[in-house]
C-alpha cells in the first residue's frame, strides 16, 4: 500500500468514527433531523458536524462533542416545512427547536441556552472562538461545505473521504433555493444579507460538488 492510499485510507476509517454519535441524546438528535430534513439537508448536517469536529481536532480547539454534534444536526430545520417561521431568521427558528429537543432530553436550562446560541451564531460572518468555540467551529464548518471557503482549513484527503462517504445529493441547488427564500422573505436576517453579499455565485462554485460522491 502507498502513503497515497493509506492516507485515504487512513481518512476513510476517521470519516467513519466521526459518523457515530458519540453519546445516546446525540443519536436521538440525528434520529429528529431525519424526520425532518430532506436527505441532501441531512447529509449537509452529518458533514458540518465531521467537518467542525474535525477542525476542531487539527487546530487543538476544545469542544464540547455531544453540544456540537446536537447543534450540527439541528443547525438548519429553521429552513424546513416543518419548524419555517415566517417572522423569524431561520436560525433563530432552528436554535429554538435545538432547544426545544435540549429540554426534551433532560439538559439544564444553561445549556439549553448554549445549543441555541451555537445554531444561531452559525449564521455569524464569523465566531471568536474565544467567545464560542462550538459556534466558531460550525460556522467555517458550515462555511466549506455551503460555499467552499477556507477549505485550505482541513486536509484535502480528508474533505474528498467525507464527501465520498456522505454524497451531496444535490445540496448546492436545494440550499441556494432555501435561502434565496429566506431572503426574499425576510430581506433584513442573515440569510438577506448574505444573498445580497454573492452567496449564490459561492453556492455554484463550491469545489466539494466537484469531488466524487
Amino acid at each position: 500500500m502507498d502513503s497515497s492510499t493509506a492516507s485515504t485510507a487512513a481518512y476513510s476509517a476517521a470519516v467513519a468514527r466521526l459518523l457515530v454519535p458519540p453519546t445516546d441524546v446525540a443519536a436521538r438528535a440525528r434520529e429528529v433531523a431525519a424526520a425532518h430534513a430532506s436527505p441532501a439537508l441531512l447529509a449537509h448536517s452529518d458533514r458540518s458536524w465531521a467537518l467542525a469536529a474535525e477542525l476542531g481536532r487539527r487546530e487543538s480547539i476544545e469542544f464540547d462533542a455531544e453540544l456540537l454534534w446536537v447543534a450540527s444536526l439541528l443547525h438548519d430545520l429553521g429552513l424546513v416545512p416543518s419548524f419555517d417561521a415566517h417572522a423569524v431568521d431561520f436560525e433563530h427558528a432552528g436554535g429554538a427547536v435545538a432547544r426545544v429537543f435540549a429540554a426534551g432530553a433532560g439538559w439544564p436550562e444553561a445549556r439549553q441556552r448554549r445549543v441555541a446560541e451555537v445554531v444561531e451564531r452559525h449564521m455569524w460572518a464569523s465566531v471568536d472562538v474565544a467567545l464560542d468555540p462550538e459556534a466558531h467551529l460550525l460556522e467555517r464548518a458550515t462555511s466549506l461545505d455551503v460555499s467552499g471557503a477556507g477549505g485550505a482549513d482541513w486536509d484535502a484527503a480528508f474533505v474528498a473521504s467525507l464527501v465520498a462517504a456522505v454524497p451531496r445529493l444535490g445540496f448546492a441547488a436545494e440550499f441556494a433555493a432555501a435561502i434565496g427564500d429566506q431572503a426574499e422573505r425576510k430581506p433584513a436576517s442573515e440569510a438577506g444579507r448574505a444573498v445580497r453579499g454573492g452567496m449564490p455565485g459561492r453556492i455554484a462554485a463550491n469545489p466539494l460538488d466537484r469531488l466524487p460522491g
